[in-house]
């Protein structure tokens, strides 16, 4: 047979080969690296055989998808230690993540981090025994008996859930058997470093109402300067975390008392959410957009007409089951349907389109309690929603218009260079989550398919991510620890129109229905002020900043002359307070500097006497100047919106 490899060439191999054997056939050295092998695209374990003419890619730790498969491999390591140290463990799942991988396993007992020392250690003796790891692959009537023979209930759980005529794929490493797809490496020896840093609580397939489990995460690398390098970027992650940093600057607090989801903005935070608004509100203002302002709530006829109520249910809370009138009422987990009838009060024109609208608007969503962390998944956020009715000829214009507007806030929040774009589809296969045509789905892909690619959007696609009602175009985010996260969507609507009778009047007199874009401009508030807090380590741009100058006296006499800068600071719209305490001012800057104030000013005898003031600009000492030359030089870091 003959296999095409990566670089175009063809050589001609027996059938049956397996990619080892062509790897070592190649060059001894990409024999004792390999990992994993790709045929015809498809994903498959370094010792399986190839059968008829193929492509074939010999993967090794420098691609992303052999590091994936390497991290993999090393939980079930991870796994078999688990069972060695803790034999009345029931082990769950344990996938690869972006930056390592974890377990989910039920214990008996709690665990700390002292007790992973000797799970750590008992992966690194499977390591260093090199145990070959072979694929065996049974029925499902086999794979149950095997796992009810080790007493695995959650493995017996996963294989009920397949279809009866599976075939079902085990992984065997020395006396350790565990179900599992793979591929895997071709044995625990390819795995060189490991360390455990994590120990979480999960709920057994992310349902609040399942047992919680113990989640063990760890990281593995091939070299340890990897391990070394991570561990010191990890550190410097939990200082920016935004859960723990928000807190400690007083931006952001929970209340067990109001519940899980539900953070409390003390004044800073509610300060900077309320710059954000202002100018995210001003500049699509700018952009032809019409301001509205809806009910937070709306009975289940609305719901069901838009789809929500069949298709989105789970996440919504629904107030009560019966209320006035056999009414049932629900909190809004979106706007587009509210928008929707404003468009529909009064007919239109081809001469209206487009109509753009955008709200503030505050909604909410039941997110299960092990979703929800700090202020990246909560229950109820602000988001700077917006929906573009416009005629099909005006869809891409109106679509370059919206990522225009999503690129512009990026780099002014100072968040462009972090972002990647996701093209989300639909998955037929599910039916529960989409409305089920076809036709309509393909037709929107392919549409916009064409803007993106004419647009030249680099993106990767992601399947089963699309909106129940149509594709969209996922602006991708990572926090501190690499979980990625939606910041911004835009989506192409080719159902909801027609639901809900929308429609305008063309040139000819003919009545036509609309297309609809559903954008957000800067995504959830709550979410980005999550990500700033993150990216600047909370020392964040003047113009942002909830604090943006700090008046200090340098003695007792100099106080009324420091809240009378602050006074006429607060006056021009400055964000300023003061500090005449009788304090040293060595205290006071330090105390500004652990706070991230951007700007000190600090006033002595001498300032005073010739109406001076001696900036400090964080950590820099800028010297003496007059009070004029230090308004107009902020004004226009603010004015230019300037990142640090």
């Amino acid at each position: 047979m003959k296999l095409t490899l990566k670089d175009g060439s063809v050589i001609e191999v027996e059938n049956g080969t397996s990619a080892e054997q062509v790897a070592k056939s190649i060059s001894e050295g990409l024999a004792r690296a390999a990992l994993v092998a790709k045929v015809n695209g498809e994903l498959v374990d370094l010792k399986s055989p190839i059968t008829g003419d193929s492509t074939l890619e010999i993967l090794t730790y420098r691609d992303e998808e052999g590091r994936e498969v390497y991290r993999h491999t090393a939980s079930h390591i991870l796994a078999q230690a688990i069972k060695a140290v803790y034999p009345a463990a029931q082990l769950a799942i344990g996938p690869a993540t972006a930056t390592g991988y974890y377990y989910d396993v039920d214990l008996p007992f709690a665990i700390t981090m002292d007790d992973l020392v000797a799970v750590e250690n008992e992966m690194k003796r499977i390591i260093a025994a090199d145990l070959p790891i072979q694929r065996e692959v049974v029925s499902r009537k086999a794979a149950m008996a095997q796992m009810q023979g080790y007493n695995e209930v959650y493995k017996m759980q996963l294989i009920e859930e397949l279809p009866a005529r599976s075939k079902i794929t085990f992984y065997r490493q020395g006396e350790f058997v565990d179900l599992c797809r793979g591929p895997h490496l071709p044995s625990t020896g390819k795995v060189k470093h490991v360390k455990l840093i994590q120990i979480a609580g999960a709920y057994w397939k992310g349902d609040e109402h399942n047992k919680m489990l113990t989640r063990i995460y760890g990281v593995a690398f091939e070299k340890k300067s990897e391990v070394e390098e991570y561990l010191t970027k990890l550190a410097e992650a939990k200082k920016r975390d935004h859960n723990k940093l928000g807190r400690d600057m007083q931006l952001f607090m929970t209340e067990e008392r109001i519940g899980q989801g539900l953070p409390l903005f003390m004044p800073k935070g509610a300060k900077m959410i309320q710059t954000m608004q202002r100018f995210v509100e001003d500049e699509e203002a700018r952009r032809g957009y019409m301001l509205t302002k809806t009910p937070y709530m709306a009975k289940s006829d609305l719901y069901k007409l838009s789809g929500h109520w069949d298709h989105y249910r789970d996440g919504m809370f629904i107030i009560g089951d019966q209320v006035m009138d056999d009414e049932v009422l629900a909190l809004r987990p979106m706007t587009c349907p509210f928008q929707y009838m404003i468009y529909k009060n009064g007919l239109k024109s081809y001469r209206d389109l487009p109509c753009r609208y955008n709200e503030t608007s505050t909604l909410f969503r039941n997110e299960s309690s092990g979703e929800m962390h700090g202020l990246t998944r909560v229950r109820q956020f602000t988001l700077a929603e917006g929906h573009i009715i416009c005629t099909p000829e005006q869809l891409e214009e109106e679509f370059k218009g919206c990522l225009d507007l999503c690129e512009y806030m990026l780099n002014i929040f100072g968040l462009h260079d972090d972002i990647f774009y996701r093209f989300s589809r639909w998955d037929p296969k599910d039916k529960d989550k989409y409305i089920q045509e076809p036709k309509k789905w393909k037709e929107a892909e392919t549409t916009m398919k064409t803007i993106l690619d004419d647009l030249g959007v680099k993106y990767v696609e992601g399947i089963g991510e699309a909106a129940f009602y149509g594709p969209k175009l996922d602006i991708q985010s990572r926090n501190v620890y690499g979980k990625e996260d939606t910041l911004l969507t835009i989506q192409v609507d080719m159902f909801l129109a027609e639901k809900f009778d929308m429609t305008y009047v063309d040139e000819n007199g003919v009545k036509r229905t609309p297309y609809i874009i559903h954008r957000s401009s800067i995504g959830c508030y709550e979410r980005t002020l999550a990500l700033l807090i993150e990216k600047f380590g909370g020392a964040f741009p003047l113009w942002i900043s909830p604090e943006q100058v700090r008046v200090m006296s340098l003695t007792e006499r100099t106080a009324e002359k420091c809240e009378s800068i602050k006074n006429e600071l607060s006056r021009r719209g400055i964000l300023a307070t003061s500090d005449v305490r009788n304090e040293k001012i060595g205290y006071k800057i330090r105390e500004a500097q652990v706070d991230k104030v951007p700007y000190m000013l600090i006033i002595g005898d001498k300032e005073a006497e010739q109406n001076l003031v001696s900036v400090r600009h964080r950590n820099d000492d800028m010297g003496a100047m007059t009070f004029d030359e230090f308004y107009h030089m902020i004004r226009e870091e603010i004015d230019t919106k300037k990142i640090n």
